[in-house]
C-alpha cells in the first residue's frame, strides 16, 4: 500500500510472483491527483512481467486523471511489462483512448534536401517534362500527317469553308499589325546602321544591312512571332473552349475526326497565309528602311534601289520564304495540340494558351537557328 496525503485519491500495489497489480480509488481529478503524482512516478514493479491497472474503485475521472493513468501504463509498457486496464467504465475507456490519441507522434517533416541536389532535381524534372512534351508533339505530328495523307487522297474531305474563314482570320486580319511592326523595325535598323557605319564613312552600306537582314531573318522571324502570339494562341483558346464545353466530345460521338474537322483547316490556313504575310513584312521593312536612309544620308530613290539590287540575290528573298511554311506548320501544330490538351476548367485554357505561345516561339527560334546553320553550310 502506498498511502496518499489526501485520502480523496489513493492507490495501492500488490505483487504475486511476476504479476503486479495497481489498484486506484477515489476521485482522480485535477483537484486531487497532485497528491499522488510523485508517488506514481516512483512506481517500479521489480521482477514483474505482467501488470494490470484496476480502476474499479475510481469514483471520478477527468482529463488530468486519465492522463496520469495513461502515463503510468505507458511507462510500464516502456520497460517491457505487459499492462492492461480493468474495471473501467465505457466513459473512462473513451477518455483514456482520447488522451492516447493526443500523445501520438505527429507527422515527421521530411528532411530538407541539399540546395544543390534540389536544383539538380528540378532541372532533371524539367528536362524529363520537356522530353515527354517533345515525344507527344511527335506523336501528334504523326496523326496530322496520316490525316493529311487521307485528305490528299480524298480532297472532298477538306472543309473549304472552314479553311477560307481561318485564312481570313490568320492572314488578312493580321496584315495591319505585321505591316506596322515590320515598318518600324526597318526604320530602327536603318537608323542604327547609319549611326554605326557613319564612323567609317560607309553609310551607303546601310541599304545592304537593311535589305539582307529584313529579307533573310527579321521579316520572317518577327512575322512568325506575331502570328504565334496572335493566331497560335487563338487556336489553343478556341479548341480549348470547345473541349471544356464538350463540343469536341460531341464531334467524336457523331463519328467525326477531330483532327480533320478542327486541326487541318487551321493548320493549312496558316501554312498558306504566313508566306503572304512574310512578303508583306519584307516590303514594309524595306520601305521603312528606305524612308529613313533617304532622309538621313541624302540618298535618292534610284540610288537606293540600285544599291539594294546589288546587295540582294534571289536566295536572299528565297531563304525567308522557305522558312515561312515550316514556321507556320510548327505554330499551328503546337496551338492545336495545346488546345486538345485542355481539361478541367477555364484556368486550364489560360495556362495552356500561354504554354502554346512560349513553345511556338521557342520552336521557331530553334528552327531558325537550324536553317541558318544549314544555309551557311550549303553556301546560300
Amino acid at each position: 500500500m502506498a498511502p496518499a496525503p489526501d485520502h480523496a485519491v489513493w492507490f495501492e500495489t500488490t505483487q504475486d510472483g511476476d504479476r503486479w497489480e495497481l489498484r486506484l480509488g477515489g476521485a482522480w481529478t485535477v483537484t486531487h491527483i497532485g497528491a499522488v503524482d510523485q508517488a506514481m512516478r516512483a512506481l517500479h514493479p521489480a521482477g514483474a512481467t505482467r501488470a494490470r491497472i484496476d480502476l474499479g474503485d475510481v469514483q471520478a475521472l477527468d482529463t488530468a486523471g486519465a492522463w496520469l493513468v495513461y502515463r503510468t501504463r505507458k511507462a510500464l509498457l516502456g520497460i517491457g511489462i505487459e499492462t492492461g486496464l480493468v474495471g473501467t467504465t465505457a466513459a473512462q475507456t473513451t477518455l483514456i483512448e482520447a488522451i492516447a490519441k493526443t500523445d501520438a507522434p505527429g507527422p515527421v517533416a521530411p528532411p530538407r534536401p541539399n540546395a544543390l541536389i534540389a536544383v539538380l532535381a528540378r532541372m532533371g524534372a524539367a528536362l524529363e517534362a520537356a522530353l515527354e512534351e517533345g515525344r507527344n508533339l511527335l506523336g501528334f505530328l504523326g496523326v496530322i500527317v496520316v490525316t493529311l495523307g487521307r485528305t490528299v487522297r480524298q480532297p472532298s474531305r477538306l472543309r473549304l469553308t472552314a479553311l477560307v474563314a481561318n485564312m481570313e482570320q490568320t492572314g488578312l486580319n493580321a496584315i495591319p499589325i505585321v505591316s506596322l511592326i515590320s515598318f518600324l523595325i526597318g526604320v530602327v535598323l536603318a537608323y542604327q546602321g547609319v549611326v554605326q557605319l557613319r564612323q567609317f564613312g560607309a553609310e551607303i552600306f546601310t541599304v545592304n544591312l537593311v535589305g539582307v537582314s529584313v529579307l533573310r531573318e527579321v521579316g520572317i522571324l518577327l512575322t512568325a512571332i506575331v502570328v504565334a502570339g496572335r493566331s497560335g494562341s487563338a487556336f489553343t483558346a478556341q479548341i480549348g473552349t470547345m473541349k471544356i464545353n464538350q463540343e469536341v466530345d460531341a464531334l467524336q460521338t457523331l463519328g467525326l475526326d477531330v483532327i480533320e474537322v478542327l486541326v487541318l483547316p487551321r493548320l493549312l490556313a496558316l501554312v498558306l497565309t504566313l508566306p503572304l504575310l512574310v512578303f508583306v513584312a519584307d516590303i514594309m521593312g524595306l520601305f521603312g528602311g528606305a524612308l529613313l536612309t533617304i532622309l538621313l544620308i541624302d540618298l535618292s530613290i534610284p540610288q537606293y534601289l540600285k544599291q539594294l539590287q546589288e546587295a540582294l540575290t534571289a536566295w536572299t528573298f528565297g531563304v525567308g520564304m522557305i522558312k515561312a511554311p515550316v514556321f507556320a506548320f510548327l505554330i499551328g501544330m503546337v496551338g492545336c495540340y495545346k488546345g486538345l490538351k485542355v481539361s478541367g476548367s477555364a484556368e486550364s485554357v489560360g495556362r495552356l494558351t500561354t504554354q502554346s505561345v512560349v513553345e511556338s516561339i521557342f520552336l521557331v527560334i530553334v528552327f531558325d537557328a537550324a536553317f541558318s546553320i544549314l544555309f551557311s553550310y550549303i553556301g546560300v
